[in-house]
């Protein structure tokens, strides 16, 4: 089954240098009671002027992925890491029991466009540490790519049952879902940038959608930069996060 998910559950939220949209997937299943999907507590879709300075501010028990694909932020944080985030050099952050960061993008990288996404690791208090990756290219082109998540063939490890890819699907081109890294998966397919037809639907950019119990042909009516998240569904999740949390706790 493949369900669009309503681009009205998304939130604007514009302050100083920088505008967010803001995706609770779980807001698809309201019966559930949670702003989050299993261990995905929510999506922020940033566009962020280049000098603009984000201050130290805490984080706890989330698992954040900075995923950019235009701009450079410089990091520093209370672990003493410093780093260039780019689009090729992306950063997590497993924020355990106590974590503070600040990011300033650089004038030098333009407008920053990406996402941080905040993911629920499988317990409250674990230790605290951040991780960097350097993409050996910019895109895979018409290929899924491991970025990160449980297991070997993810760089970037992901502290509960969750894991992620990415592809640059050119236009014309058509691919199927990857097969599932563990028993009883959900799939959510994000469009950063583009438009994709599966089936009957079209996601543009921006809009995402839940794929259950199903394996559909994805085809690329513009040249499209994709995100797949892939959550087993009764995984083992903390959902009290300070920003991967339920909103309805």
């Amino acid at each position: 089954m493949l369900t669009k998910i309503d681009n009205t559950i998304k939130y604007g939220k514009q302050h100083g240098g920088f505008g967010i949209q803001i995706l609770y997937p779980g807001l698809i299943r309201p019966e559930l009671h949670d702003t989050g999907l299993s261990t995905i507590g929510r999506i922020d879709h940033a566009r962020i002027n280049p000098g603009t300075l984000i201050p130290m501010h805490p984080h706890r028990d989330d698992e954040i992925l900075t995923y950019l694909r235009s701009g450079r932020v410089k990091h520093l944080d209370s672990e003493g890491h410093t780093g260039t985030i780019s689009n090729q050099n992306l950063m997590l952050m497993n924020a355990g029991a106590s974590f503070y960061h600040e990011e300033r993008v650089l004038e030098e990288g333009g407008v920053l466009e990406g996402l941080q996404i905040f993911i629920r690791p499988e317990t409250t208090g674990l230790p605290s540490r951040v991780q960097f990756y350097n993409l050996p290219e910019i895109y895979s082109e018409n290929t899924w790519r491991t970025i990160a998540g449980k297991g070997d063939d993810y760089p970037l490890q992901i502290r509960s049952n969750t894991w992620l890819m990415d592809m640059r699907l050119e236009k014309g081109e058509e691919i199927i879902l990857p097969e599932a890294p563990a028993e009883n998966c959900t799939f959510l397919l994000y469009v950063f940038d583009g438009k994709i037809n599966i089936n009957d639907t079209t996601l543009a950019t921006g809009e995402s959608a839940l794929i259950e119990n199903e394996s559909p042909t994805f085809r690329a009516a513009e040249t499209s930069d994709i995100l797949l998240f892939v959550i087993q569904t009764y995984a083992v999740h903390f959902d009290g996060g300070m920003y991967s949390g339920n909103l309805h706790g």
